[in-house]
């Protein structure tokens, strides 16, 4: 598996907490939410950076009180046809304002990078052999004009004409 982000590879200073690990005092450790749930207040005062991985059913309104405490939001994406992980990563940055980093894990295909940029998210665990190679050889996805705002870097381009009535 190899991170993408700030359009190239990059090391990854996090790790998962595996099952029936007990969590580290400090660290950059990402938790699974059942975990988290269960376990918060251990981490009443703690300033150690923060993960935690959120599978595609998960229910924001559980954790958000606790967004300011994760540095780092991790969105599965089990199967490529599977969407909702954008919609959190839209919610996460648009409804709830968190400012951490957003990355996508999993299922992580070319054609889905620019779209997931667009609903939020900054990082990208890639295992795909195809994407790797079309990364490592320089390729971007890109689409130059959009017709609606996102929350990545892209700026929306305005509509070529205006829709106006047929006769009008």
């Amino acid at each position: 598996m190899a991170l993408f982000k700030t359009d190239r590879f990059v090391a990854d200073g996090w790790r998962p907490l595996r099952e029936g690990e007990s969590a580290p005092p400090s660290g950059h450790v990402i938790f699974p939410l059942d975990w988290w749930l269960q376990e918060r207040d251990a981490f009443e005062g703690s300033n150690a950076p923060l993960g935690l991985r959120l599978e595609p059913d998960a229910r924001l309104e559980e954790i958000a009180g606790d967004l300011h405490r994760f540095a780092l939001i991790v969105v599965a994406f089990p199967k490529f046809g599977d969407g909702r992980g954008f919609s959190l990563a839209h919610l996460l940055r648009a409804r709830h304002g968190f400012r951490g980093e957003i990355r996508a894990v999993g299922d992580v295909l070319f054609d889905q990078l620019q779209a997931m940029r667009r609903s939020g998210f900054d990082s990208f665990e890639i295992t795909d052999a195809a994407t790797l190679q079309a990364l490592e050889a320089g390729r971007r996805p890109g689409v130059g004009h959009f017709y609606q705002a996102g929350l990545g870097p892209e700026t929306p381009l305005p509509r070529p004409r205006a829709w106006r009535p047929i006769g009008a």
